[in-house]
């Protein structure tokens, strides 16, 4: 499902019109993507949760020269989905 489509399924199930149901989902991502900027969690009830994880530096290997090199420690963003949203899943 793509953007558009998922857009219309939210306006049709809402009864809202495309365009507010766009910029409603424009409005999530959004505040979505602030809350992770300052490492905050982002957690919604019966589908899962956000957050942002640090990964150490380390040192990895170039399989063909041999060659080490330091990979810069890093922000990731993890999803951990809730039990509910497994079992549907099942």
């Amino acid at each position: 499902m793509n953007n558009k489509e998922f857009v219309a399924e939210m306006a049709r199930r809402t009864g809202a019109s495309a365009k507010d149901t766009a910029a409603m989902l424009a409005a999530f991502v959004a505040e979505m993507g602030e809350q992770l900027e300052d490492e905050n969690t982002v957690s919604i009830q019966g589908f899962g949760q956000w957050e942002v994880k640090k990964k150490l530096e380390r040192v990895v290997m170039n399989p063909t020269s041999g060659q080490r090199m330091l990979v810069p420690p890093k922000l990731t963003v993890a999803f951990k989905p809730s039990p509910l949203l497994k079992e549907k899943m099942k």
